[in-house]
C-alpha cells in the first residue's frame, strides 16, 4: 500500500494558488524573511550563479572600485600621480586608468604616485587588488571543481494504459557520457485540498510505489512508472480530474558519478498541470549501421498520441 508520509519538510498549510517551492533547475523557491546573511552566503551565491551573471558581477565591481579610487586620487590632488589637464573628466580618467594599473599590480610606469597621500592610498589600493583577484581566482576554481549533477529531467508527465491499469509516467537522461552508478530515486506526492474543518487549504503527502526506484547503472535514459491500481492514492481520480488536480510530485535523485567519485543529487518537480493524458514518449534510442547504440537527446520532450 502507499505509504502516507508527515511532514517531508515543506509544511502542511498552503494556500489554493501557492507557486511551486522547487523550480524548475531544482532550486527553492522560497522567500526568506528576517534570515541573517553574512560573507558565506555571498560565496554561495557566487558558486552557485550563472556564468553570465557571475561575470557581470566581477566586471561591475572591477569597473566601481577603479571609480572609487580615481575619485580619491582627484580630491587628494591629481597632481600627485600625473600633471592635471585643467579638464575634470580627463583628470577622472587618468584617476581611473591609473587605478586600474595599481589594483591589477600592472604597474606599466608612465603614471607613477608622487606624494605621501597618493603611495598610500595606491599601497592600500594594491592590497585590495590581490585579495579580490584571489577571491575570484578561488570562486573560479570553485565553480569548475564544484560536482553538478548532468541529469535532464522531460518536461511533462504522462499518464495511458500500463499492463491492467493507468500509470503516471516520466523520464529522465544521463546528459554526460560518463555512468552514473546505482541511481535511486525517490518521488512524493503533495495533493493540496480544501480542510472543512479549518476552512484552509491543506497538503497530504504520499511517497509512491515505483515500477523500480533503483537500477545498477544508467547511461542513457530512464523512465519512472508509478501504477495507479489500487494501492494509488492518485487512482480515484479519472485523466481529466488528474489534470485539473492540484498537485505536485517532489523527486529525489540520487547516484555515485563516476568523475568526480562522490555521489551526487538532483531535485526536481512536476506540477499536474504538466500531464499529458494518452501519450507516450518517443523512444530515444537508436543504433546506427554498425551496431552503436544512439541517444538523441533532441527527444527527451517529444511525445506521440498512444495507441493501444
Amino acid at each position: 500500500m502507499t505509504k502516507k508520509v508527515k511532514d517531508p519538510g515543506l509544511g502542511y498549510r498552503t494556500s489554493k494558488n501557492a507557486k511551486k517551492l522547487i523550480n524548475h533547475d531544482g532550486t527553492s523557491n522560497v522567500i526568506h524573511h528576517n534570515r541573517t546573511s553574512g560573507m558565506y552566503d555571498l560565496y554561495s551565491y557566487l558558486i552557485e550563479v550563472s556564468w553570465r551573471k557571475f561575470f557581470l558581477f566581477v566586471i561591475t565591481t572591477y569597473i566601481l572600485a577603479n571609480i572609487f579610487f580615481a575619485i580619491v586620487y582627484y580630491l587628494i590632488g591629481i597632481e600627485q600621480i600625473t600633471p592635471t589637464t585643467g579638464n575634470t573628466l580627463n583628470d577622472l580618467l587618468n584617476g581611473f586608468f591609473f587605478s586600474a594599473q595599481t589594483i591589477t599590480t600592472v604597474g606599466y610606469g608612465g603614471i607613477s604616485p608622487q606624494g605621501t597621500a597618493a603611495n598610500m592610498i595606491a599601497s592600500f589600493e594594491a592590497m585590495i587588488g590581490l585579495l579580490g583577484f584571489s577571491f575570484v581566482t578561488g570562486l573560479l576554481y570553485g565553480r569548475f571543481s564544484k560536482p553538478r549533477a548532468a541529469v535532464k529531467f522531460s518536461d511533462y508527465l504522462v499518464v495511458k494504459h500500463h499492463k491492467k491499469n493507468r500509470a503516471i509516467m516520466f523520464r529522465l537522461m544521463n546528459s554526460r557520457k560518463g555512468m552514473m552508478i546505482q541511481p535511486k530515486i525517490t518521488v512524493t506526492l503533495a495533493i493540496t485540498e480544501l480542510d472543512d474543518k479549518i476552512n484552509d487549504y491543506q497538503r497530504k503527502f504520499y511517497q509512491l510505489k515505483l515500477e523500480r526506484d533503483q537500477i545498477m547503472y544508467l547511461p542513457t535514459m530512464w523512465t519512472i512508472v508509478h501504477e495507479l491500481d489500487q494501492e494509488s492514492p492518485l487512482s480515484i481520480f479519472s485523466d481529466e480530474e488528474l489534470q485539473d488536480l492540484n498537485a505536485e510530485l517532489y523527486i529525489l535523485l540520487e547516484y555515485h558519478d563516476q568523475a568526480f567519485s562522490q555521489k551526487l543529487f538532483k531535485v526536481h518537480s512536476y506540477e499536474f498541470t504538466q500531464l499529458k493524458i494518452n501519450q507516450q514518449f518517443v523512444p530515444s534510442l537508436l543504433f546506427d549501421k554498425d551496431g552503436n547504440t544512439l541517444l538523441d537527446h533532441h527527444t527527451l520532450n517529444q511525445l506521440k498520441e498512444y495507441r493501444s
